[in-house]
């Protein structure tokens, strides 16, 4: 394992940080990484750095890294571009181990100078192998630590996790994490690769891998230098964690801001996605996909195909998810004659009674519901469930009456759903039907099933996989 491999485990669990351009101005972004810190829970060593200041945040601050006598492993750089060589060869001498480059203005910009200094500042971590994330990056966070290392304070209030994300965008960071707040979606880590110095997203896959709080891997890409060594990355880990990917840059203008955003090309979009297949991640069409498809990689089994059952409480959600099904390559199968027979036993002859099935006729018969799903669960045909169900009164015992069976049922095969009432009616049953595994619910029928589309599409990279091997 090499210096900066070895260095790469330390930056996300430091035992001390050194927060250099520390300030306690809210006016400067140096203030907002010191609150991120003292806010986010982290229990280790805080060393503000910053010669104008003796204390910061009731912390005592010293004037450069060089002047403060323990050892510091992480530091986190808050200062303008044409000051930062300096500052990276304080961190060399020092000994720190790895780097957070808040600080913008190398080869992103449309000057020389810019690609010269960051030239400059790569080969002064490089020769002292220090990893560093950035530059032009909002920070990383590292929710199992309660290390929040970037200049929002908000990603402290995530909950804690399995799912990790890397991302280019720091705007997109804090899109899905905000979004993930409000689905109560847990993270291990987010990562601001920035302008991507001397990590990339090769080396991310690589420690997430063998991160022990991950599980899935997320990735937002805009463009990228070396596409081939991501892709032999993730080959050679062989499918061990899911890599799910969102890369922009299929328009002419998205392809321009890449380029003036990351310092790369987004590149041919086309191209790309049959290289992340080839390389056996996984390809999603926007953040919003990105994110529902890694819950359901950590919630779901896998289908073993495209058969699926569409069950809802009224007709038009079902209609909804067969459009998206079909469109995605989902096939909405015929149930056996025995699951058909059963279904009829319970539906009058008028109600959508052959997939995808209209349960509206049973809302006042709970068990009917329970029946009706027992039955399709069973069925040799279907590899998946779309479960749907709108709140009405009429139907407000609907998700109770089917939860026992739920929970007894435990996903043999992935079921998600759309279940939705106004708030505080229905909200604590499907949590907890979530948190037991019986289920994985999402805001709209088109969202579920577009979700269940994804694991499919999982299964068919593994199949590649296994055929190639």
């Amino acid at each position: 394992m090499t210096k900066r491999a070895e260095n790469m485990k330390i930056l996300f669990a430091p035992e001390s940080v050194a927060v250099i351009g520390a300030s306690d101005n809210p006016g400067k972004l140096g203030f907002h990484v010191m609150k991120s810190l003292t806010e986010g829970g982290f229990s280790n060593r805080i060393i503000p750095v910053n010669p104008g200041s003796a204390r910061i945040m009731g912390l005592k601050a010293f004037p450069s890294v060089t002047d403060y006598d323990g050892d510091i492993d992480l530091a986190i750089v808050v200062l303008p571009a044409k000051l930062v060589p300096g500052v990276f060869r304080e961190c060399a001498t020092k000994g720190v181990k790895g780097i957070v480059l808040i600080t913008a203005g190398f080869k992103e910009i449309d000057d020389p100078a810019g690609a010269e200094l960051h030239e400059e500042i790569a080969g002064i971590v490089n020769g002292a192998g220090i990893p560093v994330i950035g530059p032009n990056t909002f920070g990383t966070i590292n929710l199992q630590a309660d290390l929040n290392a970037s200049f929002t304070p908000e990603f402290s209030q995530l909950r804690k996790g399995s799912i990790a994300l890397v991302s280019q965008s720091g705007g997109i960071s804090h899109l899905l994490a905000f979004l993930a707040m409000r689905m109560d979606v847990g993270f291990s880590k987010i990562i601001g690769l920035g302008n991507r110095l001397n990590v990339d997203f090769d080396q991310m896959v690589d420690y997430l891998m063998d991160d022990s709080d991950t599980r899935v891997i997320m990735l937002y890409m805009e463009g990228i230098d070396n596409p081939g060594r991501l892709l032999e990355t993730a080959k050679r880990y062989n499918g061990k964690k899911p890599v799910i990917i969102n890369k922009t840059g299929s328009s002419t203008k998205s392809d321009q801001a890449s380029r003036s955003h990351t310092g790369s090309m987004a590149g041919s979009h086309e191209i790309y996605m049959s290289a992340f297949s080839q390389g056996g991640m996984l390809a999603v069409d926007n953040a919003e996909s990105l994110l529902d498809t890694a819950r359901a990689l950590l919630s779901c089994p896998i289908p073993d195909g495209p058969g699926v059952a569409v069950l809802s409480g009224q007709a038009g959600p079902a209609m909804a998810a067969c459009d998206v099904c079909e469109a995605r390559g989902l096939k909405i199968v015929p149930f056996t004659g025995r699951t058909q027979q059963k279904i009829n036993e319970h539906l009058p002859p008028l109600a959508l009674r052959t997939n995808p099935v209209d349960m509206g006729p049973a809302w006042y018969d709970s068990s009917a519901i329970e029946e009706i799903v027992r039955a399709v669960m069973d069925d040799d045909n279907v590899d998946g469930i779309l479960l749907f169900m709108m709140f009405a009164s009429a139907n407000a015992d609907a998700v109770k009456g089917i939860s026992d069976l739920l929970e007894k049922w435990q996903q043999r095969k992935p079921l998600v759903s759309c279940i939705l009432s106004p708030p505080g009616i229905w909200d604590e049953q499907i949590k907890g039907l979530e948190q037991s595994g019986s289920l994985i619910n999402y805001p709209t029928p088109e969202r579920a099933a577009n979700a269940m589309a994804y694991l499919w599409k999982y299964r068919k990279i593994e199949i590649s996989r296994k055929d190639i091997l």
